[in-house]
């Protein structure tokens, strides 16, 4: 009798409502043939643009790097603007500039909704890695944005560091519908040897667990589809070499291997600003560690909805996924 009981709990269980998109972080939009497949190929219908950055200048408070729209948003696409805020922008400002600044971001996104063949938008999501000295100052700018005439019955949304879901007393919840956990970025990208500093299990499992199920708002999971090449010059961090791609590892004669991912440069390569003798750690997520990071998280996750948000859309890292394996990965939340 308990195991029918059981069986009819289980089979009356409904089922999550996962919504698969991606992140779309450069400064020029014009999705290519490869991107809008990997799209539409999940079943994608929002598309997360990173709008501008906020930054300090000698002009004081402005945005950076703003996107431009080569060629419209399909019409089945809805756009969620995200803004990425510096967290030193948030320093030392009164509620009058911070009121001000509120008015301004709502103003610049505003602006640049029309040139991507939208009329408006459903969601706008703030990403800033706030800290304890600068919580107070952006909650009541969030408050302020929230707060806007022109995002009425719109949503508001927040990115969250692992380090923000831990520390939550410190960190506190953000004035916001939804959060974003970034499952990224989780390492210290600086530190020499042998290290994923894009994601780590053993890092993320002393992050999240019953934080994730404790957490007082919805939240949705960024995922990370990305690579990237740190440099060490003399041991000491000396960038990314964003040009350079990891088929040139192959070449045996350029890069000198120790270990798996640490290689040595024999000769210099000046179109990537490279040294001989510099250090070059490769850092990338097989398929399999997306998904084993998917489904530990998926397990405290309480929500009815996620959106699941892959970082993001872009070919050269895309084509290191199969279509199946995005899908696959998605759908362990379910």
């Amino acid at each position: 009798m308990a195991f029918i009981i059981l069986l009819g709990l289980v089979s009356c269980r409904k089922k999550r409502v996962i919504n698969t998109s991606f992140y779309y972080w450069k400064t020029v939009y014009d999705a290519n043939a490869t991107e809008r497949r990997y799209f539409n190929a999940l079943h994608c219908q929002k598309l997360y643009v990173r709008v501008m950055d906020v930054d300090k200048s000698d002009n004081g408070v402005v945005p950076i790097s703003p996107v431009t729209f080569k060629s419209a948003l399909p019409n089945s696409v809805q756009l969620i603007p995200v803004v990425y805020l510096v967290n030193d922008v948030l320093k030392n400002q009164t509620s009058q500039q911070l009121d001000d600044l509120a008015r301004k971001i709502v103003y610049y996104v505003n602006g640049r909704i029309k040139p991507s063949g939208k009329t408006s938008y459903n969601e706008l999501q703030i990403d800033c890695d706030w800290t304890r000295t600068t919580r107070d100052n952006y909650f009541y700018l969030l408050t302020q944005i929230r707060a806007n005439a022109s995002l009425k019955n719109k949503k508001l949304s927040a990115t969250l560091r692992l380090h923000q879901l831990k520390n939550q007393k410190n960190s506190g919840i953000p004035p916001v519908n939804r959060v974003m956990l970034m499952c990224y970025n989780m390492g210290n990208l600086r530190k020499y040897g042998h290290q994923n500093s894009i994601l780590e299990q053993s890092e993320l499992e002393k992050y999240a667990g019953k934080n994730l199920g404790e957490y007082p708002m919805p939240i949705d999971v960024g995922l990370p589809v990305f690579n990237w090449v740190v440099v060490f010059r003399q041991k000491q961090y000396a960038g990314i070499a964003k040009r350079l791609h990891n088929d040139r590892f192959f070449d045996n004669k350029t890069f000198k291997a120790s270990g798996s991912d640490l290689y040595t440069l024999q000769k210099d390569l000046p179109q990537y600003g490279l040294l001989r003798g510099d250090e070059i750690r490769r850092e990338n997520l097989s398929a399999g560690q997306l998904l084993c990071a998917a489904s530990y998280i998926q397990k405290y996750i309480s929500s009815d909805t996620v959106n699941i948000i892959y970082f993001h859309l872009d070919e050269p890292t895309l084509k290191h996924y199969t279509y199946e394996d995005m899908e696959k990965t998605a759908a362990v939340f379910r």
